[in-house]
Formats: structure tokens, C-alpha cells, sequence
């Protein structure tokens, strides 16, 4: 299973890269779950990971755009996939729009990853409708990071069936969602082709700096199965310290 971390700056991207991050995501956390960077910051973090990086696979959100503002998808999807990245991830609710904004995204040329809005549950009809429809993969995700994790918002029985359907097309396939290192063997029983974190891996919430020492301890645990230790918090740190 790899790795996929999201990130908001060239420093961050170059953080998670040199960590050993497999897929590196642009995105905003302070604009929502699928917050859109500005088109000259995801450019110049792409340019970034090209010179040092270029094995890195780069994903980028086109934002938290509602599934009725068609146009507006479509524009974003152009916009993101200009800046050179590998994959434009586009949130899907579930409704009634849905089918329509998938097969547009189908056909617009652009390597589409649909991130289907796990909050409301998923429509099986639609997940197996996007499979069908030869996307670089499918994922699954939140919207409210605060109601806890894609394992709270989803029973397992659901998140299975996701991860079996994109299988069976031979769709990549992958999971996020508010996910914590204790999700990790959950995950492994799962075993989709990645998992995204970008809580997990801060100092604070999803919206603080990413934390070197947490990326590393979540990427020891992923890679190895090694026991998660987090890392001492600022105060240990002094208290420990102290005593020498």
C-alpha cells in the first residue's frame, strides 16, 4: 500500500517527498476537505518536485466545487491539469448530478481521479458506473473532518465493497478521510493501493504545518508495520530536557 500526503507549499512537498511519500497531493486544508491551491503555487510545487523529485507522482483538487456547477468543474479540471500535475482529483457527492459530472470528467481529456464524499454513504451505482469508465482511479474521503474518520462516517462492509468494485475493474484505488496511524491495520486488511493522511502527519489540525517527526513515524509504520510511537509533544520534549 503507498502513501499519499497532502500538502500546501513547496517546502511541504519537498518535506513529503524526501521522506519517501509515493504520492504527493496539492491541496489547501484551510479551504475545505478538497481545498484548491492557487494555480501559481501548484505550478511552482510541480516545478519543484521535477528538478529534485521527479518520480514522485502528484495529485492536485480542483476544490470543493458543487456538483450543479458543471461549467465550473470543468474549467477547474483545465486549469489544475495545465500545471502539469499527474492527476486532478474532483470531489463527488452523492446525488442526483453525479452520473452527469462523471461522464463529463470522463471525457475531458485529463487524468481524473473521482473522490467520492463518503459523509451522506456511497452509492454503489455510481462508484461501479466510474470504474466502468476508465478513470486513473477512484477514491474515497470526507467532508467533515471534525465527525471523525472515513471509518466512523462508513461501516467496513462499505468500504470493502468500494475497494473490490475499483479491483475488479483494474481501477486504482484509495482511501482518506480524518485517518490516524491507529487506522493502520484496518487499512492493511483493506489493502487499497493508497492511503492519503494529512492530519495524521501535523503538529496540529489538518490546517498547522506538516511535522517532519510525525511523517517519518507514520511512514515507519506503513512501511515496516512497525508499533506506532508518536512522536513527544513540544512540552516532553522540554521536561525531557530538563532532567539531564
Amino acid at each position: 500500500m503507498k502513501l499519499l500526503v497532502s500538502v500546501r507549499s513547496v517546502e511541504e512537498a519537498l518535506l513529503a517527498a524526501d521522506a519517501g511519500v509515493d504520492f504527493i497531493d496539492l491541496k489547501e486544508p484551510g479551504r475545505g476537505a478538497l481545498g484548491r491551491l492557487p494555480v501559481a503555487t501548484i505550478a511552482a510545487i510541480v516545478a519543484a518536485l521535477g528538478r529534485q523529485h521527479g518520480e514522485r507522482r502528484v495529485s492536485a483538487t480542483i476544490g470543493d466545487v458543487p456538483m450543479h456547477e458543471g461549467a465550473r468543474i470543468a474549467r477547474s479540471v483545465q486549469e489544475v491539469g495545465e500545471c502539469g500535475v499527474d492527476y486532478v482529483k474532483v470531489g463527488i457527492e452523492r446525488g442526483d448530478a453525479a452520473r452527469g459530472v462523471l461522464d463529463a470528467l470522463a471525457a475531458s481529456g485529463r487524468s481524473v481521479v473521482p473522490v467520492f464524499i463518503a459523509d451522506r454513504g456511497l452509492a454503489a451505482a455510481d462508484v461501479a458506473h466510474a470504474c466502468a469508465l476508465g478513470f486513473a482511479g477512484v477514491m474515497a474521503d470526507t467532508q467533515d473532518k471534525k465527525s471523525g474518520s472515513l471509518f466512523d462516517v462508513l461501516p467496513l462492509d462499505d468500504l470493502r465493497r468500494f475497494v473490490d468494485t475499483a479491483r475488479g475493474s483494474g481501477t486504482m484505488v484509495g482511501l482518506a478521510g480524518a485517518l490516524r496511524p491507529e487506522h493502520a491495520a484496518l487499512l492493511r486488511g483493506l489493502a487499497p493501493d493508497f492511503a492519503g493522511f494529512r492530519s495524521a502527519v501535523c503538529a496540529g489540525d489538518r490546517a498547522s504545518a506538516l511535522d517532519p517527526a510525525r511523517l517519518q513515524a507514520l511512514m515507519a509504520l506503513m512501511r515496516d508495520q512497525a508499533p506506532y510511537r508518536p512522536p513527544p509533544s513540544s512540552s516532553e520534549r522540554t521536561r525531557s530536557t530538563s532532567l539531564l
